[in-house]
């Protein structure tokens, strides 16, 4: 199960951070990504993070996010700062054990979390 918090409200040039708390499996072995949703858009990478603690962004994001990961409490997190009005989305963390070269694709995930609202807004 994974279970993300942290996300609001927040102006243009804020930051958030949002955690990913997972359980019901054995956190150290899986990679995690986050994702996110805008409304009439389709589910979009955003970061990941291998058990090494190898980190990849998408572009539109790079050197504003940072994914880390905490194996002592079973929690990823994603950092966001500079945030922008079209970061606004449903953001979602995903799980899946071993690297993926495709860990952009949704399909490649086997546990997701319900999602938590990011609004950018002035």
């Amino acid at each position: 199960q994974l279970v993300e918090s942290g996300g609001g409200l927040v102006q243009p040039g804020g930051s958030l951070t949002l955690s990913c708390a997972a359980s019901g499996f054995s956190f150290d072995y899986y990679t995690f990504g986050w994702f996110r949703q805008a409304p009439g858009k389709e589910r979009e990478s955003v970061a990941y993070i291998t058990t090494t603690g190898l980190t990849y962004y998408a572009d539109s994001v790079k050197d504003r996010f940072t994914i880390s990961r905490d194996n002592a409490k079973n929690t990823a997190y994603l950092e966001m700062n500079s945030l922008k009005p079209e970061d606004t989305a449903v953001y979602y963390c995903a799980a899946r054990v071993r690297f993926s070269d495709f860990w952009y694709q949704t399909t490649e995930y086997s546990y997701w979390g319900q999602g938590t609202q990011v609004t950018v807004s002035s």
